[in-house]
């Protein structure tokens, strides 16, 4: 398996101090960090339903009991947009599990990603999926809709507004923020200004190391660079170099959440008693596995007993805290509704019921051995990292100067310059993994699956055309633009990298630079027909006349939804002129078409 070559638009910076950090104007981290331990004064945590119910002043203090009590946790994901209807639902979702005898110990709330702009500005800039909360009370108005540990992480710390969005959820009883994973990773859109960022989420990082309370810092590694990595050592190993900022630099207590991307039964455990034999304080949650989910609702339940009997059988091993997350198994095709979680919900709690049957048959040593192995190759990744950077001049004991050149370097080509495997040039990033990431693995299997339906006529006169696709990701979410770019690759076409995150205005600057014969998007959720009407009018604005092939998750939520869940829009961008992908394998016709078309032009 081989990565995609780099782009001339995509070129890295040196890894030098002045390559990664010149013109920065960043200040010392410690400055930043006192900055905010300074507003402890006036901001501290709060009350909250979960806190009194059950006499704790922490979540981290009630996982330790429970853990004690042999009580595996439950985690539930809420989605909707509509603050009232995210209300209504915290508490549906708690008393209706719970009269089935199903305790749901922890929420998390799926902010808009427009929380991250400072609020001040959030109404210039696009909005997503997820629920606004613009005021302290909107925080508090959650957490007291029912006794369940409310877990604000994404669109928090990581981005412009991470102070000004952590005093609230500090304030609102909340004492697992996050989500530190996406700052490595997430970028908004139109926001270029990583400076500010890095400086906001430590100030914010200050606040929560200096409350009196224990509050934990949550990181998804999945949302950060693990989910980028094609060696899980390095993964792991990405958790280790977190610890040594918010712990020994920024003293907080650091937990971590993973799971979306971990869909092998024997990586999942392996991982899990990895991370736990690392981890001084309770892990915040174990995500579903949500790429496993490429079926109907009947089929994805497999899926989700599969990976949920996984993480039951491995707290009952090594009980680390982490609460568990039965995803619904409709979310590979919308945000799940009240329904669709209280019934995941209870499916976990009969499992959990069961699974103690189980152990006996499960033989942990070798998930035991490869936990080692990660372990080992982590500890190689994180000091090869740290020396690395300081020798490039970077200061590793300023927290500012570590995290932004670890963003601004990305987690490609820190696995191609430090990764612990050995070098080889027909792996994904220059190494051979010594614990292979499933996700690249499974992508590249399905592309080589793609590729062998194509016959050899249609192959030769795909890489005789001289066709140039542009591709880009909408958002974070790249795992569909990898796959394109491997299908695309095989038959020897030229691809020119659009980048992930990109703005539509910024995409049409380089299709104009570059004049390709096609656009190739992938987008995740939420955005899909406003992104193609920005990057349409963009196009226009500057004569091109550049076709849109769009896939991935096509939805949007509608003007005047009264549901707060998207719909899917994969007809609306057909009349509007999108060439709508459902699967990688209709780019292939579509291709054809161009290639013909391009012949017949140059006859």
């Amino acid at each position: 398996m081989t990565a995609p070559g780099p782009s001339a638009s995509c070129l890295p910076v040196p890894l030098t101090r002045g390559g990664l950090l010149a013109g920065a104007g960043l200040p010392p981290g410690g400055e930043c960090l006192a900055e905010g331990q300074a507003l402890a004064r006036d901001w501290t945590v709060g009350s909250c339903a979960f806190l009194r119910e059950y006499g704790v002043a922490s979540e981290a203090e009630y996982k330790r009991r429970q853990v004690q009590r042999r009580h595996t946790m439950l985690h539930a994901q809420l989605g909707l947009r509509d603050a009232q209807l995210t209300r209504a639902a915290w508490s549906q979702v708690y008393e209706r599990c719970a009269a089935r005898g199903v305790r749901v110990d922890r929420y998390g709330i799926c902010l808009d990603w427009s929380m991250g702009y400072p609020r001040d500005a959030r109404a210039r800039y696009p909005h997503g999926t997820g629920v606004l909360l613009n005021a302290e009370e909107d925080f508090t108005g959650l957490t007291d809709a029912a006794p369940v540990a409310p877990h604000f992480g994404d669109f928090v710390l990581g981005f412009p507004a991470a102070l000004e969005n952590t005093r609230a959820a500090l304030a609102a009883g909340a004492t697992s923020i996050g989500n530190l994973g996406q700052y490595f990773t997430f970028r908004l859109r139109y926001w270029d200004d990583d400076v500010a960022t890095t400086v906001a989420t430590l100030r914010a990082l200050g606040l929560i190391g200096a409350q009196d309370t224990e509050v934990l810092v949550h990181s998804n590694l999945d949302d950060g660079f693990a989910a980028q990595f094609s060696d899980l050592a390095c993964a792991l190993g990405a958790a280790l170099i977190e610890q040594y900022i918010v712990q020994d630099l920024a003293g907080c207590r650091l937990s971590h959440c993973y799971g979306h991307h971990f869909s092998e039964p024997l990586t999942r455990w392996a991982f899990h008693k990895a991370l736990a034999a690392c981890s001084a304080h309770p892990g915040t949650m174990v995500y579903g596995a949500t790429l496993s989910y490429t079926g109907n609702a009947s089929e994805n339940f497999a899926s989700l007993g599969g990976y949920l009997l996984i993480d039951v059988l491995a707290q009952l091993d090594a009980p680390s805290g982490h609460a568990l997350n039965p995803v619904p198994v409709t979310e590979n095709e919308r945000i799940p509704d009240a329904d669709e979680i209280v019934a995941a919900q209870c499916y976990a709690g009969r499992l959990i019921e069961v699974a103690e049957d189980y152990r006996a048959l499960i033989d942990g040593k070798t998930a035991t051995a490869m936990a080692q192995q990660l372990l080992s190759g982590a500890q190689v990744f994180r000091q090869r990292v740290l020396n690395g950077l300081a020798e490039a001049g970077i200061r590793t004991d300023d927290a500012a100067e570590l995290l932004l050149a670890l963003r601004r370097i990305g987690a490609r080509r820190l696995e191609a310059e430090f990764g612990p495997g050995d070098p080889d040039p027909r792996a994904p990033y220059g190494r051979r993994p010594q614990v292979p990431a499933g996700t690249l693995s499974r992508l590249q299997t399905r592309a080589e699956a793609v590729l062998q339906e194509i016959d050899a006529e249609t192959r030769s006169a795909l890489g005789a055309s001289g066709l140039s696709i542009l591709i880009a990701s909408t958002d974070v979410h790249e795992h569909g633009k990898w796959l394109v770019e491997r299908v695309l690759h095989g038959l020897q076409l030229r691809t020119l990298d659009g980048g992930v995150s990109v703005d539509p205005e910024v995409l049409a600057v380089q299709a104009a630079e570059d004049g390709p014969d096609l656009i190739a998007l992938s987008t995740y959720n939420g955005m899909a027909m406003d992104y193609y009407l920005r990057l349409r009018e963009a196009l226009d604005a500057r004569g091109l006349d550049i076709p849109v092939a769009m896939g991935g998750r096509l939805n949007q939520i509608p003007e005047g939804s009264n549901t707060s869940l998207p719909v899917e829009v994969g007809a609306a961008l057909t009349r509007r002129g999108a060439l709508v992908c459902r699967d990688v394998r209709d780019v292939v016709p579509l291709l054809s078409r161009l290639a013909r078309a391009a012949d017949q032009t140059h006859g």
